[in-house]
């Protein structure tokens, strides 16, 4: 493994580089043996925004023009990751521009916060209605009932949860321990929210995560697997399974598109690894994600 202080010395004496932050748990007081390495830069000559993993080591670059831009709240919020600026800790900033930004994300008006919570409702809404559109009704069978659970529980984590935790100005993170951060930052508050969260993704702690753990096998899981399998061994059970889940739905979307044609051997892997035994599918997914907006909207 690289060492990331290296790493982040050479990225800030790099004239192309106009400004550097920390991301993640990892230096933290809440890191544990999984946390990765994150940096986040700024840079001159970059077209577009780019993602780079070496060595354990993970950079997230962004045309510096961006960090012009994003120091308008409206630009922002169309266009920035906006939890990784704000949740992250800025180490060179010659400019100022990044701790602009940062204060902009720490300072938004309620009005601003309940309008970027309904702007998030509203992408929400329009993905669960077309969903139902395309994956329910007549005429519809076992692939297009995992397609809805996959949409369902996208939705889930990357809309509506940070639409809930606009209500406390809070940022959501997305590390391997979800669901552990969002039972600790929105469960006491929001416990009807986080219940439907946890219904989508038929958790069940320990014994569930190792069997998903052993049907990653001969499914190229290889990178996933080592990490999921550091979350279990510490005691983060759901996290473990909440990750397999998410990135078995991404990395084999093929195959949940193909799910009658694929072999009984790999469908029953694939089972095990979106929980389709203890999952709601299809149309009870999708309500599901439903009561979800409204939990959000609400508050509750």
């Amino acid at each position: 493994m690289q060492d990331p202080d290296k790493v982040q010395s050479r990225l800030v004496a790099d004239r192309k580089v106009r400004a550097v932050a920390q991301a993640g748990s990892h230096g933290t007081e809440v890191a544990w043996v999984g946390s990765q390495p994150t940096l986040v830069t700024f840079e001159r000559g970059l077209l577009s925004p780019q993602t780079e993993s070496r060595a354990g080591v993970t950079v997230e670059r962004f045309p510096y023009e961006k960090l012009e831009g994003w120091r308008d709240w409206d630009t922002a919020r169309e266009e920035a990751p906006l939890a990784l600026l704000a949740t992250s800790r800025v180490v060179y900033d010659p400019t100022g521009y990044y701790g602009r930004i940062q204060r902009t994300l720490w300072t938004l008006s309620p009005e601003r916060l309940a309008a970027h919570r309904e702007e998030l409702l509203g992408r929400a809404a329009a993905r669960l209605d077309a969903a139902r559109r395309e994956y329910t009704g007549p005429g519809h069978g076992a692939q297009e009932q995992l397609l809805a659970l996959a949409e369902a529980r996208d939705v889930a984590l990357t809309l509506l949860y940070p639409a809930l935790l606009t209500h406390t100005h809070a940022w959501p993170e997305f590390e391997i321990r979800l669901p552990h951060a969002w039972r600790a930052a929105a469960g006491l508050r929001f416990p009807k929210a986080v219940y439907r969260l946890e219904n989508l993704y038929g958790f069940g702690g320990e014994d569930e995560a190792r069997r998903v753990l052993l049907a990653t096998r001969g499914l190229g899981l290889v990178e996933q697997e080592k990490r999921a399998r550091a979350a279990f061994q510490v005691g983060y059970y759901d996290g473990a399974v909440r990750y397999l889940r998410d990135e078995t739905a991404r990395t084999h979307r093929a195959d949940l598109e193909r799910w009658t044609y694929i072999s009984s051997a790999r469908r029953d892997k694939l089972g095990i690894l979106l929980g389709v035994t203890r999952s709601p599918l299809g149309p009870a997914a999708l309500a599901i994600a439903g009561e979800l907006l409204a939990d959000a909207r609400e508050g509750r």
